[in-house]
């Protein structure tokens, strides 16, 4: 693929990010090109890594975790040894479904889901124990998910 992405790769992207399964057929006419244009598009944007991927996105009781938080993380120090228990234990964690690297007054947030609150209870101790890299931790319990990946979860009512 060129350097550069033009409009329908932008699009292309965007409907692909609200709706995974479409097919090229149905890019094609919601974009305005043909169907085997779509096909060579998608795959030059998978090639050069645009597309990371595709996935079901799990509702959280279908998950089986439907207990989700944010939990902000301070490092005690930068040393690579710090940065690396934290990092294990984050990959190690199946509760932490992301981690983001932050600037600001926290180092790392984690969108963590998890079965019930002593679950979480558990989590948050598991990373206060982590005493030679942690220093502070700040937890939120979600309440709702409106938007997620750009996708709008559902109706209000």
């Amino acid at each position: 693929m060129s350097a550069a992405i033009d409009d329908n790769d932008y699009k292309m992207l965007d409907l692909l990010r609200q709706n995974g399964r479409l097919t090229n057929q149905e890019l094609a006419d919601l974009i305005g090109l043909s169907a085997s244009q779509c096909s060579r598009r998608r795959i030059a944007l998978e090639q050069a890594g645009l597309i990371l991927g595709y996935h079901a996105q799990l509702s959280p009781e279908a998950d089986g975790a439907p207990v989700m938080g944010v939990v902000e993380v301070r490092l005690l120090n930068h040393t690579p040894e710090a940065s690396e228990i934290f990092y294990d234990f984050v990959r190690k964690a199946d509760s932490i479904r992301d981690v983001l690297k932050l600037t600001g007054d926290y180092d790392y947030l984690l969108k963590v889901a998890v079965v019930d609150l002593a679950s979480l209870s558990r989590l948050i101790q598991e990373l206060a124990g982590l005493r030679d890299c942690v220093s502070h931790l700040r937890t939120s319990v979600v309440l709702e998910r409106l938007k997620e990946s750009g996708v709008v979860m559902g109706p209000r009512v």
